[in-house]
């Protein structure tokens, strides 16, 4: 039986709830009444909500983006410890919306949870304002003079504290919006319908053109601002742009779509118990499960036959069919979808790894080349990632409008090629990326080393910042195949009542990348450094070797590939969805 919407009570006057013929199954409206297709829902509820993705990605990246110049600036922090805190908070940032998912799904809804979580975000990015207004004693003079590591130059405790609170509240906050924005916006397209199912898939990419559209803007007018003028007003426009997000986001509400609540058990409860009962039920005999199998007739579809352990939670102990003490068929089914995603995720972290050095190392590298446009002007370093985003708004279009259509003739497929097709193309240019950037990286240290310049980390190196853009470039064109691809797939191939939380999977992966480059840029600090010696992060960027850095990471990124191959070719898409 099914009830209530996500966020409004369900109407309770039935006469008044209108008899339609294009109602969407399994959708209604603000009130909880059946909702028309024409008056509700598709592109026009959607561009209220991607209107609000673009308001919080300026947020986000006016933080993220220059991060590490903040704390190696007026926090005063070396470049392996900041490096290490972006990826830390990068990683909490993209793992806290497991959390924020949960609460949507199982218990506020998608609508109520974005609400909430976006007051937290202006509340965070607000004291993160507040912090930067405190003034530092003497940090200015000790940058200028180059004595950052004096004590005396580090900022005072409560400023930092504060700082790294507001943080990491942000964080959380983006924890509860960033999944649940994204899934509540797909819920607008009716997947049964034919027109609207081809809208959803074109709806990835819009929303991902929109999302580095606000990115861009970041990039290009907040890192100016903050490199050039101050970091309150760096700070203070996010957060003004979060509150009218917000407020856009609340002037959509009577054109959106709700999900209903069933009555059945929390998704989480259904699938949690087919595992306990399968592990219960270890001792369960062969001959049991094929009894129950041939009862059954054949098998549904061919995914039915992976995972054959979790089909002992079909039956009971004693190998029989208990009465409430097994789970149905379509709860086993249901645990097998999630658990075929386990090989997908993990092969995807190194591409996140990889991810990772675009706002930390590519960032420091361009703080020493050549980054003058005019006499007196130059590009802000974290302003270089605007090119990644550029990429994407330039390329997917071309992708959506002219790629996709052709693929459709050969494969006949809505999309054009498979989900895992899409993200495995974008792994291999990531990887391509990674070759690109080492061989720049080795040009920057030998054209120091030309002009000895290897002991004067201040002096600017005379090669142009643009050498850094094709890997700028490479990175875009990738997002756009693997970044979407991994969006859509993880929406797609999880439950229905689990899509939050399917894309709060997608985005753990950059989560955990995050923190396994901070774990390898500290292992790899640790091991070539010490003993007088420089290691591959020093401070001085003419004496590291980031090169070596990002030659092992094409070399993990071309092992993942291959592995990632193995996994796609013998995964088996789940029934009634697009592939």
């Amino acid at each position: 039986m099914e009830t209530t919407p996500t966020f409004f009570a369900a109407h309770s006057d039935d006469d008044e709830t209108p008899l339609l013929r294009d109602a969407v199954d399994g959708a209604v409206d603000y009130r909880g009444r059946a909702v028309a297709r024409s008056a509700s829902g598709g592109w026009r509820s959607a561009g209220f909500i991607i209107g609000v993705e673009v308001g919080e990605r300026v947020a986000y990246y006016g933080i993220c983006s220059n991060l590490i110049n903040y704390l190696t600036g007026p926090l005063g922090q070396s470049t392996a410890a900041a490096a290490a805190n972006v990826n830390a908070w990068s990683g909490t940032a993209s793992l806290s919306p497991l959390i924020g998912a949960f609460v949507a799904d199982s218990f506020l809804g998608r609508y109520r949870t974005i609400v909430v979580a976006s007051l937290l975000y202006i509340l965070g990015l607000g004291l993160l304002t507040l912090s930067a207004m405190i003034p530092s004693s003497g940090t200015t003079d000790c940058q200028s003079n180059g004595t950052i590591q004096a004590p005396s130059c580090f900022p005072p405790l409560h400023q930092v504290l504060l700082f790294f609170f507001s943080l990491y509240l942000v964080a959380f906050a983006q924890g509860g919006h960033k999944p649940c924005v994204q899934a509540f916006g797909a819920d607008q397209f009716d997947g049964q319908n034919p027109e609207e199912c081809k809208a959803k898939s074109s709806f990835f990419n819009w929303w991902y053109f929109c999302m580095c559209g606000g990115t861009l803007v970041a990039l290009l007018i907040l890192n100016y601002i903050q490199d050039n003028l101050n970091w309150v007003l760096g700070f203070g426009i996010p957060c003004i742009c979060m509150a009218a997000a917000l407020v856009l986001f609340l002037l959509g509400t009577k054109t959106y779509r709700y999900s209903f609540k069933s009555d059945e058990r929390s998704p989480f409860l259904r699938i949690g118990s087919v595992f306990a009962t399968a592990a219960r039920n270890w001792k369960t005999t062969t001959m049991a499960l094929v009894a129950e199998e041939e009862s059954r007739g054949t098998l549904p579809y061919e995914g039915s036959g992976q995972f054959k352990f979790l089909n002992k939670a079909l039956l009971s102990s004693d190998g029989s069919k208990g009465d409430g003490m097994v789970c149905t068929f379509g709860e086993v089914e249901e645990a097998k979808s999630v658990l075929r995603l386990a090989p997908i995720w993990a092969t995807s972290l190194v591409y996140a790894v990889v991810f990772a050095q675009s706002s930390t190392f590519f960032t420091k590298q361009g703080v020493t080349m050549d980054r003058s446009i005019t006499p007196g002007l130059n590009v802000p370093p974290a302003s270089l990632q605007s090119f990644i985003s550029l990429s994407v708004v330039l390329f997917i279009p071309i992708y959506d409008r002219v790629f996709v259509p052709l693929a459709r003739g050969f494969t006949q497929r809505p999309s054009g090629i498979t989900m895992l097709q899409r993200i495995g193309t974008g792994m291999f240019l990531s990887a391509v990326s990674m070759v690109v950037a080492a061989l720049v990286e080795t040009k920057r240290l030998e054209t120091a080393l030309e002009h000895g310049l290897v002991d004067k980390p201040n002096a600017t190196v005379p090669m142009s910042v643009w050498w850094l853009i094709p890997q700028y470039v490479l990175f875009g064109i990738s997002d756009v195949f693997t970044m979407v691809g991994l969006q859509e797939f993880f929406y797609d191939q999880v439950p229905n009542e689990l899509r939050s939380v399917g894309l709060s999977l997608y985005l753990s992966i950059f989560g955990v990348g995050n923190f396994l480059s901070s774990f390898l840029v500290s292992a790899i600090a640790k091991a070539t450094g010490g003993d007088g010696r420089d290691s591959w992060f020093a401070n001085n960027l003419n004496r590291a070797h980031l090169d070596n850095f990002y030659w092992l990471l094409a070399g993990l990124s071309a092992l993942e590939l291959v592995i990632f191959l193995y996994f796609a070719k013998s995964y088996i898409y789940n029934r009634s969805r697009t592939t």
